[in-house]
C-alpha cells in the first residue's frame, strides 16, 4: 500500500489542531478546485489528494489509526490493534515488526511500548482485549446568535423622497422555550438523524462531492435527543407585524436595517436582523440619478426667443423657472436643494435640473401661415451658414 503524509498534504505539522487543519484544508481546495482550474488534471488529482487527507485528518478515529499506522485504509479493523484487514494469526500482520513487544502482562522487550499500550492509546482503554472504542460524548449547543432576514419592499418615487413609516408582516423565529435554544432537553442519546450516524454529510460543489462535518452532531454521529417542541432546531416559528420606518432618500437595493428583528438567537445569544430591500418605481417624468432629480419640460418658440417664467414641476409640487431671452432647445437649468435628501446626511439634499425642449406651434390655419412667413422674411438668418451650408 502506497503510504501518504496527509499532514505534508495539507500543510500542517502533526499537532496541528482541528481548527488549523480546516483553515488551511479550505484554503488548499479553493486554490485546486476544478471549477478555479478548468481541464487541469493535475490541479484535479491535487483536489482529491486533499480531499483524501481532510477526510482522514478531520476524522477524530481517523486521525488516530493514521498517527499510530502511518496510513489508514477502509477495510481496517478499528477494534484490532495489529493494522489493516490483519488478525493476529493473518498475514496482514506482516506489516508490522511485533518483535519489541511484550504480550505477556508482566515482561519486558527490546521497546519501551507494549501491547497493552497501543490498545489503550487507540482506543481509550486500560488495556485487554475485550473493550471497545469509548464513544464520544454529543456535543453540547453554543450560544449563537440568529439568522438575518431580508424582505423586499416596493416603494412609489414620491415615497422614496419624502420616507415611509409602514407595518410588515415578518416570518421569523424566537428561542425555543422548552429547551432554550439548546436542541434538546439533556435527554437519552441517540443516533444523529441528519447523518444517519456517519458524522459526515454530503455537499455538492461543481461537478464533485465534499464530505462535510454533520453540523448537528459535529462529527460524532450522535446527539441527545431532540426536543419535542423544536425538533432540535433550538427555535420556533414566529409570525410578527413589524413597524419598519424607511428614510427619506433610499432607492432600488438600498438596504434598511431594523435591529433584532431577524431570527431567534439559541441560548441567550441575540436575534438577527431584518433587513428591507428597497425596489423604487419609475416616474412618469422624473428621473434619478445619484441624489439629483432630472425632468424635461417642453416650452413655446415665443418663450424661448422673447424670455418668459413659467411653472415647472419639482417632487415637492410646482415652482417657477425663469427662461431667459434667446434660450435654446436642450438648455439646462438647475433648481438648487430640490432632489433627494442623502441618506448619509439628511441636512444635505441633491438638485433638480431642467432641460428645456423648444415645442414647435402647431400650423392650424392660413392665418398662423402668415405670420410665419412674416416672421421668416423679418428674421432671413440661416442656422447652417456655419456649416457652410445655405
Amino acid at each position: 500500500m502506497a503510504k501518504k503524509d496527509y499532514y505534508q498534504i495539507l500543510g500542517v505539522k502533526k499537532d496541528a489542531k482541528a481548527d488549523d487543519i480546516k483553515k488551511s484544508y479550505r484554503k488548499l481546495a479553493r486554490k485546486h478546485h476544478p471549477d478555479v482550474n478548468p481541464n487541469d488534471k493535475a490541479a484535479e488529482d491535487k483536489f482529491k489528494e486533499i480531499q483524501e487527507a481532510y477526510d482522514i485528518l478531520s476524522d477524530e478515529k481517523k486521525r488516530k489509526v493514521f498517527d499510530r499506522f502511518g496510513y489508514y485504509a477502509d477495510n481496517l479493523d478499528v477494534n484490532s490493534p495489529y493494522g489493516a484487514g490483519a488478525s493476529a494469526t493473518g498475514g496482514g500482520a506482516s506489516n508490522f515488526d511485533f518483535s519489541g513487544f511484550n504480550f505477556e502482562p508482566g515482561g519486558s522487550g527490546s521497546s519501551s511500548s507494549s501491547f497493552r499500550d497501543i490498545f489503550s492509546d487507540l482506543f481509550g482503554g486500560s488495556g485487554g482485549g475485550s473493550r471497545t472504542a469509548r464513544e464520544p460524548e454529543p456535543p453540547r449547543a453554543m450560544p449563537k446568535k440568529g439568522k438575518d432576514i431580508e424582505i423586499p419592499l416596493a416603494l412609489s418615487f414620491e415615497e422614496s423622497v419624502t420616507g415611509l413609516t409602514t407595518n410588515i408582516t415578518v416570518n421569523r423565529s424566537e428561542q425555543c422555550s422548552r429547551c432554550q435554544g439548546a436542541g434538546d432537553t439533556g435527554g437519552a442519546i441517540v443516533t444523529c438523524p441528519t447523518c444517519k450516524g456517519t458524522g459526515q454529510v454530503q455537499r455538492q460543489g461543481g461537478r464533485l462531492q465534499f464530505a462535510q462535518t454533520c453540523p448537528d452532531c459535529e462529527g460524532t454521529g450522535r446527539r441527545r435527543e431532540p426536543c419535542s417542541v423544536c425538533h432540535g432546531k433550538g427555535v420556533t416559528p414566529k409570525t410578527e407585524q413589524v413597524k419598519v420606518r424607511i428614510p427619506a432618500g433610499v432607492d432600488t437595493g438600498s438596504r434598511v436595517r431594523i435591529p433584532k428583528k431577524g431570527g431567534g438567537g439559541r441560548l441567550g445569544a441575540e436575534p438577527g436582523d431584518l433587513f428591507i430591500i428597497t425596489n423604487v418605481g419609475k416616474h412618469k417624468f422624473f428621473t434619478r440619478k445619484g441624489d439629483n432629480i432630472y425632468v424635461t419640460v417642453p416650452i413655446t418658440v415665443p418663450e424661448a426667443a422673447l424670455g418668459a417664467k413659467i411653472e415647472v414641476p419639482t417632487v415637492e409640487g410646482k415652482a417657477q423657472l425663469k427662461i431667459p431671452a434667446g434660450t435654446e432647445s436642450g438648455q439646462k437649468f438647475r433648481l438648487r436643494e430640490r432632489g433627494f435628501p442623502s441618506l448619509r446626511n439628511p441636512s444635505l439634499r441633491g438638485d433638480q435640473f431642467i432641460e428645456v425642449q423648444i415645442a414647435l406651434p402647431r400650423v392650424i390655419s392660413e392665418e398662423t401661415k402668415d405670420i410665419l412667413r412674416s416672421f421668416e422674411k423679418a428674421n432671413a438668418e440661416n442656422p447652417r451658414r456655419a456649416m457652410g451650408l445655405e
